[in-house]
């Protein structure tokens, strides 16, 4: 008995393990996705203009997408039903506080209706303005905002919110191009993210030397009757090892591309930062310098009229 009882736990236990399990691939899978639509958008800003025409940006957009959209709660309604919630219902009350914020312009469009689609017109907006890292920044900051619209388990509330807000800083060196008029802002439809461009395979060099030894084998201990049509065509070994030492310094070169991007985009963050804490601390101070001569002119005030008493005394 006490044997199926440790069993019933176990089970009990499996159980309660699947749907977290679940949940923790599916943030690392739409992390993971969205750190390589980064990448390939920042590495396409080098060779075209980024519009709506790309599917880099497109891919892009509806990865990060369902990541804002990751366990949202629903609306009660007054019947006690929950409705479906858009993103842009936690964005427009999360980054109120970022300063010259585009949401009244967004919640303004008149060619805008749905919710979705002013979220998705916000995503354009934003990276025109180079500014979406800071509105993720000052969202996920609203701890208090961001746990009312949100679920146990969704990204944004989890140990990957800072990592999207860290690798969506990259976004900011890039001049995007937007129409908000087209049918991107159709929120009809859902998003739905293409996986195919992060799931191609490059095989090594060592591969393709592997292969054609087994070919080789393979070739040798055939029947001497055997036709040349039965035997797969030969690999060019020079060819492809040089084609993939290109590919690789060509890969090495882009991903210094990247970091320099992002470098140079961070020390003009740092830099920002730099200059509004230099002002606010000549601000403080001229509060300060303001502060010790209202505190000096009402010492002499109060001086006076002791004076003043002590004469009538």
């Amino acid at each position: 008995m006490a044997s199926l009882g440790l069993g019933g736990l176990n089970v009990s236990a499996r159980r309660k393990s699947v749907p977290s399990r679940n949940a923790a691939v599916e943030r690392r899978n739409l992390i993971t996705v969205c750190r390589f639509s980064v990448k390939t958008l920042i590495d396409r800003s080098c060779f075209e203009t980024i519009d709506d025409t790309s599917p880099e940006f497109n891919n892009f957009a509806a990865i990060l997408e369902q990541i804002l959209s990751h366990r949202l709660k629903g609306q009660i309604t007054w019947f006690g039903y929950e409705s479906p919630r858009s993103f842009w219902d936690y964005i427009r009350v999360a980054c109120r506080k970022v300063s010259h914020n585009c949401i009244c312009s967004i919640e303004n469009m008149e060619n805008v209706g749905s919710s979705r689609a002013k979220g998705r017109a916000w995503i354009r907006v934003a990276l025109m303005e180079k500014h979406l890292s800071e509105y993720i920044s000052t969202a996920l900051r609203d701890f208090k905002t961001t746990r009312r619209f949100y679920e146990d388990g969704a990204i944004v509330l989890g140990e990957e919110a800072n990592m999207l807000a860290g690798m969506l800083l990259g976004l900011n060196a890039i001049d995007f191009s937007f129409c908000l008029k087209g049918e991107g802002l159709d929120g009809s439809y859902p998003a739905v993210i293409d996986y195919t461009p992060y799931l191609k395979f490059t095989q090594s060099s060592d591969s393709i030397s592997s292969d054609e030894e087994e070919l080789r084998t393979l070739g040798s201990s055939g029947s001497e009757g055997s036709t040349p049509e039965n035997i797969g065509p030969p690999f060019i070994t020079d060819e492809n090892s040089w084609y993939n030492k290109c590919k690789r310094v060509e890969q090495k070169y882009r991903l210094a591309l990247e970091q320099k991007g992002y470098l140079e985009e961070l020390v003009r963050l740092r830099e920002n930062q730099l200059s509004e804490s230099v002002s606010q601390n000549k601000l403080l101070l001229q509060r300060i310098e303001d502060m010790d001569l209202a505190h000096k002119m009402e010492k002499e005030q109060l001086e006076y009229i002791i004076v003043e008493l002590q004469d009538q005394l």
